[in-house]
């Protein structure tokens, strides 16, 4: 089947050709449980803290009360932490049925803590954006770019010619693995912990698992 093609960027392709049930396809956008909400930012927002509504389960992407707005002007930047490493596949991006819809969005992989300043970069993927009033168009992501993703941009730069900006859903479909994050610091303690701090009946091997 052939897809269209985009300069540098991505192409859309619509939710409904993949034909799984909807509980299915609800657990594949479950990447949003895996975000770091407490150090979830999103840059220009009106309202603080409406950034992180749009991030919610696929079932829900339908409540219009949650959604983000654009303060000064159209632009919109998500710095969204995991919580562990994700192989991003897909994104979802739902606004309103005009002109506050976004039109164009730009992928940065793993540049925590971005600021504007920082999007004059070159973007690891940019997609020209459709309307998508029901949350059903996924822009597929070049999954060899985004297969070791801790921290994930979105920069929405453009929009179809209103003032602000407005959306009510981001979805993320992939895979996620846990950080290996502590096991420097068992090493450390390894290295400097004293026989003579032990008993001799608690000298045991312990195993750490990390499931």
């Amino acid at each position: 089947m052939a897809h269209g093609h985009g300069h540098g960027g991505g192409s859309c392709c619509c939710g409904a050709e993949r034909e799984e049930p909807p509980e299915r396809r609800g657990l594949a956008w479950g990447l949003y449980l895996r975000i770091d909400r407490e150090r979830l930012q999103c840059l220009n927002e009106r309202r603080e803290g409406s950034g992180a509504l749009v991030f919610r389960a696929w079932e829900e992407r339908g409540d219009r009360s949650q959604f983000v707005e654009s303060d000064d002007d159209e632009e919109l930047l998500f710095n969204i932490p995991f919580t562990g490493n994700v192989k991003l596949k897909g994104i979802i991006v739902m606004g309103e049925d005009d002109d506050t819809h976004p039109s164009e969005m730009r992928l940065f992989k793993n540049i925590p803590h971005m600021s504007f300043d920082d999007t004059a970069r070159e973007p690891d993927q940019t997609f020209s954006l459709n309307r998508d009033l029901t949350g059903e168009l996924e822009y597929p992501t070049k999954i060899a770019r985004f297969s070791n993703v801790y921290h994930l941009s979105i920069h929405i730069s453009k929009n179809f010619g209103a003032e602000t900006t407005k959306i009510f859903y981001i979805g993320l479909r992939g895979e996620w693995t846990e950080a290996f994050r502590h096991e420097v610091t068992i090493c450390n303690y390894e290295a400097s912990a004293n026989p003579a701090d032990h008993k001799i009946d608690q000298i045991m091997p312990e195993t750490h698992f990390i499931s």
